[in-house]
């Protein structure tokens, strides 16, 4: 005799699972057969999956992972939704800055491929005295407000609301607001680099 409870468990973690890929896949714009391509399986399979009628292995869980940016342990993590989220303002993660200064991370795991930072300054701050690098990835420094200097390398560029820069995190940079009103920037880097 089987013990059904343990049965329908089984099924709806099953299902639970099979919708969390499908939430990932569908949030990275993935069709079935882009997402087979780079797992190693069939469309056909992975649809079974998603709608729980076909269990897969731990190796297969983990190429599925791999294709989606993500971690085993994101694939099994109920907190965290699958498809889109609303981070509200006042409840994102902030980092330690320079006086005068806030940074907030707006973007949530499990993003694998880019981080998206939003930067407060009061007029006269920076992000500190020097110029700091980090890694070697692309990144875009927007200005949704104000007014700041950017030096890369030595080189100062003046930006308002609606301009935008790129370059290496390898390049020396420091962002400076050196007008009389506050000023809000986004930083978007890809791929993330190290801390």
């Amino acid at each position: 005799m089987t013990d059904q409870s343990t049965g329908t468990t089984a099924e709806a973690d099953a299902r639970a699972l099979g919708a969390r890929i499908r939430g990932y896949r569908e949030a990275r714009a993935l069709s079935l057969r882009a997402l087979g391509e780079a797992a190693g399986a069939s469309p056909g399979f992975l649809s079974q999956v998603e709608r729980g009628l076909a269990g897969a292995s731990i190796g297969m869980l983990r190429r599925i992972a791999d294709a989606l940016g993500l971690t085993m342990a994101d694939l099994f993590d109920h907190s965290a939704p699958a498809g889109p989220r609303v981070v509200r303002r006042e409840l994102r993660p902030a980092l330690p800055t320079a006086p005068g200064t806030r940074k907030y991370l707006v973007s949530q795991r499990p993003l694998a491929h880019l981080e998206v930072y939003a930067g407060e300054f009061d007029p006269g701050s920076s992000t500190g005295e020097e110029a700091y690098t980090h890694g070697d990835s692309q990144e875009i420094l927007l200005v949704l407000a104000g007014t700041v200097t950017v030096e890369l390398d030595g080189h100062p560029y003046t930006l308002d609301a609606g301009d935008s820069l790129d370059y290496r995190t390898a390049v020396p940079h420091r962002v400076a607001n050196r007008s009389d009103a506050p000023a809000e920037v986004l930083w978007i880097v890809s791929p993330p680099t190290p801390d």
